[in-house]
C-alpha cells in the first residue's frame, strides 16, 4: 500500500476542512466523494487493477485513523482498531464491506461503550459501509472454535490503530494449535466450497455469475489461500509456488485471472453504486465496452468480452481444483501408507486417484492423453486424476496437433470413450477442463466460453454441449422412465447409442461463426466421421442429425400439428423409424439441456404427439398420405359414440355438425368434440352469456395445460377482446384454434398455463375466477378491456431488438401466414389482438411459443370477407403498426418486412 498519496488523501487539507466546519461529517463526506473520483478516474484510465484496490483501502485507513483519533483513546488504553476479512488482506472495491474488529484486552466494555457508540455512529454518518463487531481476545477465542467464517475473517487482519500486541494475543489464542488444526479447516472449507458451488448449479456458466462466489470466482482463489495460510502460516499467492503447489506459469495464470475478476468486480460496483458482485445484464454490454471489446461481425462485444470471463474462471476452476488435491495430499493423507494398484504400464491408482507412472508417460506414449479419460471411464470407482498427473496433462497438451489428432491409437480410443457404459460425460467434461478437447477437436475449442446474450439458452455453447450429452445418458437411467418413458424407451432401443453422443457433440460446434449453425455443424461432423473411420451408414445419420436438430422442435412448437400435410411432410424429412428414433431423443436432451425450465408436460405432449402421427405415417407408408375426409369421419364417429352413450340425440348432434367445417373435426379429439357437442345442444339458445367451458386438458398433445373453450355469436373483435381479457385474468396463452360455424357462431379453443408457466390444475377457485372473469368481457365485448401496462422484467430490459413480422398466403389453403418474433413483454399478444382488430383482421388458428426473451409466434389470418390478404400496402401497414406498437422506444429502427402475396 502506498506510504502516502496525498492525490487521494492529503491531510493538511483534511485538517484544514476540519477546522472550518462546525460538524466534521461534511468534511469526511468530501474526502471519501473526492477520494472516490479519484480512484474512478485512476479506473478509467487504465491503472494496474491490484494497486486501485490497495489504493482505496489504504485511503480508509486513513479515515478510519482521523475518525478514530477523535475520541478519548488514552496510548496505552487496552482497545485496537483492526481491520479484518479482505480489509484485513489490503484490497478493497469501491463498495465492498469494510469489515472491522473493535478488540478488546478484557471482558469489560463499558469503559469504552460510549466511545465506541460514537465511533460507529459516526462512521454511518459519514456514510462508510462497515461490517462491525466488539470484541474482547477471551470472547474472540469463543467465537472463532464455533464459526468457520469467524476465524476466517480473524486469520486476515491489520491493526489500524491502537496497540498491536492486542491482534497478536489474538492471533496466538486463534492459532491452528488451539482451534481449527489445518486438517479440519481444510476439510471445512472444502465442505463449505461444494455448497457454495451447489448455489450456483455447480457450473461457471450462469448467464449472470457471481463475480465473487460462482465456481471460479475470486472466492475459490481466496479459499486456496485461507488453507494454505492455515497449514504454513502467512502466505501470498506467489508463496505457493516455492511451496511446491503451484508452477511459476501457473501462479502467472493465476494471478492474471484474478486481476481480470477484479477490474470485473471494480466495474461493477462502479456502474452499480453499491456492492453488486453479480454480472447482472444490466452491467454486462457497459462493462465489455470499459474493457475495450468491440463488436465484430460474428460476435457482439458483450459475447467476446463474456467468452473471456467464461474461460478465465473454467482455468481458474482448473488449477483450483489441482492446488485443492495438492493440499488433500499432503494435509490429509500425509501420514498414511500410499495405496498403489497398478492398471497398466502408463498407469496407477495411487490413493484413489489416477496417476501416471513416470513424468515422461505422455512423451513418450502420447496416445496416453486421451487413454487416461477412457480407464476413468472403464474404471468409475477411480475418484479422478491426481494432480501432478492433472499437471503432467496440462504440461504435455502441446502434443496435440494434426499428426495426433489422425493418428489411429487417438481415434480409437476417442470413439472407445463413446463406447463406454458409464463415465461419457464426466470424462468429456475433464477432457474440457483439461483443456485437452479443445485440442484434439478445435473446433470445439473455438466454442469453449462461447455464450450467446439471450435468455433461452442460458449456457455457453460449450457448456450445454456437455449438457446435452449428460442428458442423453440420463435417459439410460431406470429412473427418469417415469419423467421421460418414450425418450428412455427409444434410447434402449438405439442400435448406435454412440452415434447420438457424437451428434450431441457436434449439433451447435458451428455457432458463432456466422452462417446457419446446423449446416457448418454438419460439414464438421462430416470430417470427424470420416477422420474417425465410421461406417458410411453411421456417417449419414450423425450429418443428419447435426443438419435436422432443430427440425422436431421447430415442428412441435410453430406448425399446426392437426393438419395431415404438416405430419407428411415432416415424415418425408424423416424418411424411416430409425432417423425419426435417434432424432426424438435427441430433441427432448437438446431442450432440457438449453434451459430447464423449457421442458413441461405441454411441450413434451407435443414432442409426443408429433413422434406418434409421424410414426403412423412412416408404417402407412408415404405413398399413402392420410386421408383428411376419413380422419374426419373417424373423428365424427368416436364422438357420435360417446354422445350416444350420454343421452344426446344423434340428430341434434349432426345438425350442429353439418355447421361447423371439416378444420373444426381435424383440430380436436374426438373426447373434445364429444364434451363441446353436448355443452352447446344445452346452452340456452336465449341466453345472451357465452358459453366458456375449463377443464385440464385430457389430450396428449397439450397435457398440462388447461384448455378453455368459447362459444358465442362471433364478432370481428372477439379475438381482441378475448386475449386481453385472458391478460387481465393473468393467463399464459400456449396455443389458439379459432373456428367460425356457418351459423356465424365462434368456437375458439385456448391452451393456457398460469403466467409464470405453472399449470391452473383442478382449482375450483382459479378456474370460476376465469370463468366469471371472461363472461362479463365477452358479454359486452364493445367495452374493451383494458391492456394492462405491466413493468417489463428486469432480465427482459436488457433484450430489446426490432420485432421482425414475415406476411404470406399460404399455397395449400386460403389464408394468409403471419409470423412474429419480437421481445417479450407482458401484454404482447392483447396488444398484437387490437392491432388485428383496427385491420379488420379474423384469426382462423394460432401458434404461441415463447423462447427466453423472445416470442416467436405464427397466426393465420384473413380478411373480413375470409380471404387471403392481396393488398401489399395493406401488409406493409400490417407490419408496420406491428413493429410501431411492440418496439420499445429505444429499439432499433423497424426491420424491412417480408411480404409474399
Amino acid at each position: 500500500m502506498p506510504q502516502v498519496d496525498p492525490e487521494l488523501f492529503d491531510h493538511g487539507q483534511f485538517q484544514a476542512e476540519l477546522a472550518l466546519k462546525a460538524s466534521p461529517i461534511a468534511a469526511f463526506k468530501k474526502a471519501i466523494k473526492h477520494a472516490r473520483e479519484v480512484l474512478d478516474e485512476r479506473f478509467l484510465s487504465g491503472r494496474d487493477i491490484r494497486r486501485l484496490i490497495e489504493d482505496r483501502a489504504w485511503f480508509v485507513d486513513q479515515i478510519l485513523c482521523q475518525a478514530w483519533n477523535r475520541f478519548d483513546w488514552s496510548e496505552d488504553a487496552d482497545i485496537a482498531l483492526v481491520a479484518v476479512g479482505g480489509y484485513g488482506r489490503g484490497e478493497l472495491h469501491p463498495y465492498s464491506d469494510i469489515d472491522l474488529l473493535i478488540l478488546l484486552d478484557g471482558d469489560d466494555h463499558e469503559t469504552f461503550r460510549e466511545s465506541i457508540e460514537g465511533f460507529l455512529t459516526l462512521l454511518w454518518d459519514i456514510g462508510l459501509e462497515v461490517g462491525q463487531s466488539v470484541r474482547s481476545v477471551a470472547e474472540c477465542a469463543e467465537e472463532a472454535r464455533a464459526d468457520l467464517t469467524v476465524i476466517t475473517n480473524l486469520m486476515e487482519s491489520r491493526t489500524i490503530a491502537g496497540p498491536e500486541r492486542l491482534r497478536q494475543r489474538m492471533q496466538e489464542v486463534t492459532s491452528p494449535e488451539r482451534m481449527w488444526p489445518s486438517q479440519a479447516f481444510f476439510l471445512a472449507k472444502r465442505d463449505e466450497q461444494k455448497a457454495r458451488h451447489a448455489r450456483y448449479n455447480d457450473t461457471e456458466y450462469n448467464l449472470e455469475p457471481n463475480v465473487k462466489g460462482s465456481p471460479g470466482g475470486l472466492r475459490d482463489i481466496q479459499t486456496i489461500l485461507w488453507i494454505a495460510r492455515r497449514q504454513f502460516g502467512t502466505l501470498k499467492l506467489h508463496a505457493m509456488v516455492g511451496q511446491g503447489f503451484l508452477l511459476e506459469g501457473e501462479y502467472a495464470l493465476l494471478s492474471e485471472s484474478q486481476e481480470f475478476l477484479w477490474k470485473v468486480r471494480y466495474a461493477l460496483h462502479m456502474l452499480a453504486g453499491r456492492a453488486e458482485d453479480r454480472l447482472l445484464f444490466d452491467y454486462q454490454r457497459q462493462i465489455a465496452g470499459l474493457l475495450g471489446y468491440q463488436d465484430s461481425d460474428a460476435k457482439l462485444a458483450v459475447e467476446r468480452f463474456m467468452q473471456k470471463y467464461y474461460r478465465v474462471v473454467m482455468g481458474i476452476a482448473e488449477l483450483t481444483e489441482l492446488v485443492s488435491q495438492h493440499f488433500e495430499e499432503v494435509i490429509l493423507r500425509s501420514d498414511k501408507a500410499d495405496q498403489i494398484e497398478p492398471l497398466n504400464s502408463r498407469f496407477q491408482i495411487h490413493d484413489g486417484y489416477l496417476e501416471a507412472c513416470n513424468e515422461s508417460v505422455f512423451k513418450r506414449a502420447p496416445f496416453a492423453l486421451m487413454e487416461i479419460f477412457v480407464l476413468l471411464a472403464q474404471h468409475p470407482e477411480i475418484k479422478g486424476v491426481r494432480a501432478d498427473t492433472i499437471r503432467l496433462l496440462r504440461d504435455h497438451r502441446y502434443l496435440i496437433n494434426d499428426e495426433f489428432r489422425n493418428d489411429i491409437r487417438n481415434t480409437s480410443l476417442f470413439i472407445e470413450l463413446f463406447k463406454c457404459r458409464q463415465g461419457i460425460h464426466r470424462n468429456l467434461r475433464r477432457m474440457n477442463r483439461y483443456g485437452i478437447l479443445g485440442r484434439y477437436l478445435p473446433e470445439f475449442g473455438h466454442i469453449v466460453g462461447q455464450m450467446q446474450h439471450d435468455l433461452f439458452h442460458i449456457y455457453t455453447v460449450d457448456a450445454h454441449t456437455l449438457n446435452v450429452i449428460k442428458q442423453l445418458r440420463k435417459l439410460t437411467w431406470p429412473e427418469m422412465a417415469e419423467k421421460y418413458p418414450l425418450a428412455s424407451k427409444l434410447t434402449a432401443k438405439l442400435p448406435k447409442p454412440e452415434l447420438i453422443y457424437i451428434a450431441g457433440l457436434y449439433h451447435d460446434i458451428g455457432k458463432g461463426r456466422g452462417g446457419d449453425h446446423s449446416e457448418l455443424g454438419a460439414t464438421d461432423a462430416r470430417a470427424f466421421c470420416e477422420r474417425h473411420h465410421l461406417p458410411a451408414w453411421d456417417t449419414e445419420l450423425v450429418v443428419w442429425l447435426v443438419r435436422n436438430h432443430l427440425a422436431m422442435s421447430t415442428t412441435a412448437q410453430r406448425k399446426d400439428l392437426s393438419d395431415p400435410q404438416v405430419i407428411f411432410d415432416f415424415a418425408r424429412q424423416v424418411v424411416d423409424q430409425t432417423h425419426l428414433d435417434y432424432l426424438y431423443v435427441l430433441t427432448v436432451a437438446d431442450i432440457n439441456a438449453t434451459n430447464p425450465t423449457l421442458w413441461n408436460s405441454w411441450r413434451a405432449s407435443l414432442l409426443r404427439q408429433l413422434y406418434t402421427e409421424t410414426k403412423q405415417a412412416l408404417r402407412r407408408g408415404l405413398e399413402h398420405p392420410v386421408d383428411r375426409e376419413e380422419q374426419i369421419r373417424q373423428t365424427q364417429s368416436a364422438a357420435l359414440d360417446i354422445l350416444v352413450r350420454s343421452g344426446t340425440d344423434p340428430d341434434d348432434a349432426e345438425q350442429l355438425w353439418s355447421q361447423l367445417g371439416d378444420d373444426y373435426f381435424l383440430r380436436h379429439t374426438a373426447n373434445d368434440v364429444a364434451w363441446h357437442t353436448e355443452a352447446i345442444l344445452q346452452h340456452p339458445v336465449t341466453s345472451s352469456d357465452p358459453l366458456v367451458l375449463i377443464k385440464e386438458t385430457t389430450q396428449r398433445e397439450f397435457e398440462g395445460a388447461t384448455q378453455i373453450f368459447i362459444y358465442a355469436p362471433d364478432q370481428h373483435d372477439f379475438f381482441a377482446v378475448t386475449v386481453a381479457a385472458m391478460d387481465q385474468l393473468n393467463l399464459s396463452i400456449h396455443d389458439a384454434r379459432i373456428i367460425t360455424s356457418t351459423s356465424q357462431f365462434t368456437l375458439d379453443t385456448y391452451i393456457v398455463l398460469d403466467a409464470d408457466g405453472s399449470p391452473i390444475g383442478e382449482n375450483p377457485r382459479r378456474i370460476q375466477e376465469i370463468r366469471r372473469g371472461l363472461v362479463e368481457a365477452l358479454r359486452n365485448p364493445d367495452d374493451y378491456p383494458t391492456i394492462i401496462q405491466r413493468r417489463v422484467p428486469r432480465q427482459l430490459k436488457h433484450f430489446a431488438f426490432a420485432p421482425q413480422v414475415t406476411i404470406h398466403n399460404d399455397a395449400q389453403r386460403p389464408v394468409t401466414i403471419l409470423e412474429l418474433t419480437a421481445p417479450d413483454r407482458p401484454g404482447l399478444l392483447a396488444r398484437l389482438g387490437k392491432i388485428f382488430l383496427e385491420f379488420d383482421l379474423s384469426l382462423q388458428n394460432a401458434k404461441i411459443g415463447t423462447l427466453g426473451e423472445r416470442v416467436e409466434d405464427v397466426f393465420l389470418v384473413t380478411d373480413a370477407n375470409n380471404q387471403p390478404l392481396s393488398d401489399p400496402e395493406l401488409c406493409i401497414r400490417l407490419q408496420q403498426a406491428i413493429v410501431e406498437q411492440l418496439s420499445d422506444a429505444e429499439n432499433h429502427s423497424p426491420q424491412p418486412s417480408q411480404i409474399s402475396i
